[in-house]
Parts: structure tokens; C-alpha cells; sequence
């Protein structure tokens, strides 16, 4: 099969950054309210001043061409100078924007670090890269794992990816590959930290991949054209086209969508959210209060590995979600 480095289709999360600087959760709030201009008059000056959330939100608006032109370059910009202090979803966004705009080699270890923490599109990516042997050293049995991951996140091109893998990669190496799959799962599922204000100051390494294989053929992946949901406003969104499981008649396991300083808020996250992820409107909305904090929740599901399908579908359609034992 011919490979085709096709160009990323943009994507975007639809949770802005809400740390506790009272000016830029004053953007959020403009932001989310579709003034657009305010909440980047609020974010300027923090951003420049070095505040990384703010340097995300200036990224997704320079990305989004909400509030300022369309660019991105400065896009880029502005996510590297928050991923550089730490900021992961800026250096996840970085990476993915990077590669959609030519700087492949470039992009790849920000890629790879965002599909070691779960980020689908970067597990297709990367996934690819490492089947191919293009940019990376081709290891069949990492990209196996990694196309396993997107696709249980309900991600279509990876399954697609998958069934081209299944021709060409041997029997004990898709094997080798699940394994790896469901070890990265189940550790992400253990790494899962409370919700804080702030995003950890210190992004992981890579991981090592495995030893090339060695193949005598030269098969193919194709990289689709679009990998992502396409850049989409705060407000008004249309339903995305994602796989849930089916909900459980009970089970320990949810997935919570956001903490909030106001119910309000939660629950108007909820109502967006039904809209865009089909099937997550048969699941029970839990609104857990807990000192000055209400979060959001969805369940029940009777196994970590749905909670954490769940959470790729919901991921899929732009927003946050962590899987949570009760």
C-alpha cells in the first residue's frame, strides 16, 4: 500500500484552561458566553506575561480565529510557550498543529509524549510512524498497541489502520502488541490524579519503543486525511459521530467530566455534552458537591476498560474525561 502523509485535520479541546487566576477565568467566562474579543483582551497580557494557561487559551483562539485572526503560527507559538512550562494539553495540541502544518520530525516528540498520556490522535500518528518506519524506527509491535489504544477510543481511522496491520503483522507480534495496549491502559487508568487547578509543571518522557522488526516485505499505512474532530466554537456544536459502550445496570466505575465552582456550570456542560456524544444521554449525570467544588460525572460502567472507551468517545468530541473507581 502507497503511503500518504496527508496534512492533520486541525483539532481542538472544548475546555479551555480555568485555572484560578481571576482573569482568565474571566476569559473563560466571556469566552464561553461567545465574546470572544473579551476573554482574549482578558488573556493578552497574562499570556505575555508568561501565564500558561493563558498561553493555552491564546493558542486555541489564535487557532479557533476567535476574538483575533486565524493563525497558526501563532497558534504554535503561543503552545509552546505554555508547553515548554509543563502545560500538557498545550503540548499535545503543539504537537498535532505542528504535524497538520508540515514540521512532521518536529512534531514527533511532542506526539510522542501525547500518545504515551492517552491522546488518540497522536497514538494514530505515532502508531502509523512506527509501522511505516517513517520518521521513527518501524517497530510492529508498538504500533500494533498504539493503533489498539485510538481505536478502543473510538477513533475510525485507527480501526481502519487496524484491519490494513492485521495482513502484514505476524500473529505472535498483534499479540505482543494487545498486551502492550492493555499494560498501557491499565497503567494510565493507576496514574489518574484528582482534579487540580493547575496542570503538573513536568510532562513525562517517552517511551522507549521496542527493538525494530526486521521484515522482509515493505507494507504500508496509509495516514488518513483527517484524524481529529475539526475546530468547533464553545457554543452551538454539532453532535459528533462517536461509539459509546452501553451503560451498565450498575457497576463501580464512572467518568467524571469537570470540577466546577458552581453547579450552574456543571450541569450546563452536561446539557452540551449530550448533544455531541451520541449514547452519553442514556448514562446517569452524577453532580458530586464536595467542600467549594461540584463535579460532574457520568455512569455507572461495569469495567475500567468502559469507563476508559467512554471517556476516548467523549475525548473525541473535544472534552475532558477521567475515569473514576467509586
Amino acid at each position: 500500500m502507497k503511503q500518504i502523509w496527508a496534512a492533520l485535520a486541525a483539532g481542538t479541546m472544548l475546555a479551555l484552561a480555568q485555572p484560578a487566576a481571576a482573569d482568565v477565568k474571566a476569559g473563560v467566562d466571556a469566552w464561553q458566553q461567545g465574546d470572544y474579543a473579551k476573554a482574549v483582551t482578558e488573556w493578552l497580557p497574562l499570556a505575555q506575561a508568561g501565564d500558561p494557561d493563558a498561553q493555552f487559551n491564546m493558542g486555541q483562539a489564535s487557532k479557533l480565529g476567535r476574538g483575533v485572526p486565524t493563525d497558526m503560527k501563532s497558534a504554535i507559538e503561543w503552545y509552546r510557550k505554555a508547553a515548554v512550562q509543563g502545560h500538557k494539553r498545550a503540548e499535545d495540541n503543539l504537537g498535532l498543529l505542528m504535524f497538520q502544518q508540515g514540521e512532521r520530525a518536529n512534531a514527533l516528540p511532542y506526539l510522542q509524549r501525547a500518545a504515551d498520556r492517552g491522546e488518540p490522535r497522536a497514538q494514530y500518528i505515532v502508531g502509523t510512524a512506527l509501522f511505516n518506519g517513517d520518521l521513527l524506527a518501524k517497530d510492529w509491535a508498538r504500533a500494533y498497541a498504539l493503533m489498539t489504544r485510538a481505536s478502543a477510543a473510538g477513533l475510525s481511522q485507527a480501526t481502519a489502520s487496524l484491519k490494513q496491520m492485521d495482513k502484514y503483522i505476524p500473529a505472535a507480534q498483534r499479540q505482543q502488541g494487545t498486551t502492550m495496549a492493555q499494560a498501557d491502559q491499565s497503567k494510565d487508568i493507576a496514574a489518574l490524579a484528582p482534579v487540580t487547578a493547575r496542570e503538573k509543571k513536568s510532562p513525562p518522557a517517552p517511551t522507549r519503543p521496542a527493538a525494530p522488526v526486521k521484515d522482509a516485505a515493505k507494507p504500508r499505512v496509509a495516514v488518513a486525511t483527517s484524524t481529529a474532530t475539526p475546530p468547533t466554537p464553545v457554543a452551538k456544536t454539532a453532535p459528533a459521530k462517536s461509539a459509546t459502550p452501553a451503560p451498565a445496570a450498575n457497576g463501580p466505575w464512572r467518568v467524571q467530566l469537570g470540577a466546577f465552582s458552581e453547579e450552574g456550570r456543571a450541569r450546563a456542560l452536561w446539557a452540551r455534552l449530550k448533544a455531541k456524544v451520541g449514547g452519553l444521554s442514556d448514562y446517569q449525570v452524577y453532580i458530586v458537591k464536595g467542600g467549594a467544588v461540584t463535579r460532574l460525572q457520568a455512569g455507572p460502567l461495569a469495567s475500567s476498560a468502559e469507563a476508559a472507551r467512554l471517556c476516548g468517545s467523549i475525548k473525541a468530541a473535544g472534552a475532558e474525561c477521567m475515569p473514576r473507581k467509586m
